[in-house]
Order: C-alpha cells, then structure tokens, then sequence
C-alpha cells in the first residue's frame, strides 16, 4: 500500500483488515490526479479503471463499488457481488470482498465486531446521516449488522466498533437552517455540533454528528476522525479530494475511498 494511504487505528481482529486511500497513486490526471476511484465524476474511464486495479493489488481483495445516493439503504455483499449496487452502505461476512465507500466531503464509516465475524461501511453525508422518522443510514447499517450477530448468537451490540475516516471538517462544512433542524429533530443535543457563522448559517461537525448517532446506538468504540485539521479533507488539498473546495474552481473531484474486509481464516 501507499505510504500516506491511512491504515485505522483500532481494536479490530486481526482477521478484519482496512484501509483509507489518498491521493498518493493512481493514473488520473488533474483535476482528478492522482488515485481517483469515482467512475461517475468525469474522470477518463480507463485512467479510474487502472486506479481501482491499483486498490484491488494493494489490498489483496476486491473492492465492491457502490452507487451512492444519499440514502439508508444497505447492500450484503458476497463473493459474486459487482459494482454499481445502489446503496449507501453495505455489509459482508464473507471473506474475499471488500466494503468500499467513496467520499470527496462526506464521512466514510467503518465497523466491525471485536470477533471478527462480520464488516460494514457506511457513506455518511448530512442527508444520509440525517435521515428520516426512521433514522439515518448509521442506524440501517448496526440493525444490519446487530440481527447478523444475533444470528450467529455469538456476540452482542456493545461489542461493535467503528473508525471514521477523513471528512469535510467543523471549520468548512457550512450549512443552512434547514440542515441543523433535521438533525435537531431526532435529537436536541445535536445542537452542540453546530455554530452560527452568521447570515443566517451553520458550521457543522460530521464526525461530531456521527459520533452522537453510533453512541445513542451504544457503539462507544470509536476511533479516527476527532475534528482536527488533519483529518479535514478540504484543508488539505495535496492529500484528499473534496468536492465542495475543488468542483467550483477546478470543475471537478475525485473521490477517495474506504474498505473494510475480512482475511480468510488460515
């Protein structure tokens, strides 16, 4: 793997492997330059299909691209799964395949459990995140994985952990009334991750929001992401894409990506 490529930093199994790419690698040349994954953004299809060929060897396993659309929904993933499932989120507890999440602003969520039996990931953008009546799409993907180990009867919910990779940071992501209201609306304490920046707008902590929603849910084994300027995607152009920094100058983004996957058993 890439030397800057983030390797997580948590308790996980040895069996469960991941990995957030960067920048560092790839065939795409700018605005998407260097190892962009998203086939959807403009970039010359064969330059993004060499890069995820770059991703499958560095990893070992291969990398299940989803189209994401803001949404809850969760895709279980097998060894014949393909590209191009409409979800934003997706889980497997099969080895050889990888839970893959592209982001250029939004939060990639990774989790597994402390047995090993099972991984996920998730796409948390605001509006993923936020959801509905229903929840968000962190709340689809634990009730995934909690009836999958409830079925293996072998581990139980306080036993999940999670990392948070790389994301838009409290001091860039602004956003309007109506977003802060949404998250409100589920729950009041949501207010502390907001702080008015005048007209009328909003910064917003993602991984702050992430975090409140994983540990209501009782994940309190969460790593990665803390806020700081480091973990910013829009602070740090030479190392992330972001599509809120770069689409308006540049007229595009790549996207980066995060994979969670588990290790044959040997």
């Amino acid at each position: 793997m890439r030397d800057d490529w983030l390797v997580p930093a948590w308790p996980a199994p040895a069996n469960v492997r991941a990995v957030c790419t960067t920048r560092s690698g790839g065939q795409s040349l700018a605005p998407y330059d260097g190892l962009n994954l998203g086939d959807h953004v403009g970039d010359a299809p064969a330059a993004v299909a060499a890069n995820r060929q770059q991703l499958q060897e560095a990893i070992g396993t291969r990398p299940v691209f989803l189209r994401q659309v803001h949404g809850r929904a969760v895709a279980g993933l097998g060894p014949s799964s393909g590209d191009g499932i409409e979800a934003d989120a997706c889980m497997t507890a099969a080895p050889g395949v990888a839970c893959t999440i592209m982001v250029a602003d939004c939060l990639p969520v990774l989790l597994t459990d402390l047995g090993g039996t099972a991984v996920a990931a998730a796409h948390a953008g605001w509006r993923g995140l936020a959801g509905g009546r229903e929840g968000g799409v962190l709340e689809a993907v634990h009730q995934q994985l909690c009836d999958s180990m409830r079925a293996d009867r072998t581990q139980s919910t306080a036993e999940l952990i999670a990392w948070l990779g790389p994301c838009i940071g409290p001091q860039a992501f602004e956003v309007g009334p109506e977003v802060r209201a949404e998250f409100l609306a589920h729950d009041p304490a949501a207010a502390a991750m907001f702080r008015e920046h005048g007209n009328g707008k909003w910064l917003a902590d993602l991984q702050g929001l992430a975090r409140q929603r994983l540990q209501a849910l009782g994940v309190t084994r969460i790593h990665g992401n803390d806020g700081g300027r480091d973990w910013c995607t829009v602070a740090n152009p030479s190392r992330f894409f972001s599509h809120r920094r770069d689409s308006g100058v540049l007229g595009g983004s790549g996207r980066f990506a995060a994979c969670v996957w588990l290790d044959p058993v040997r």
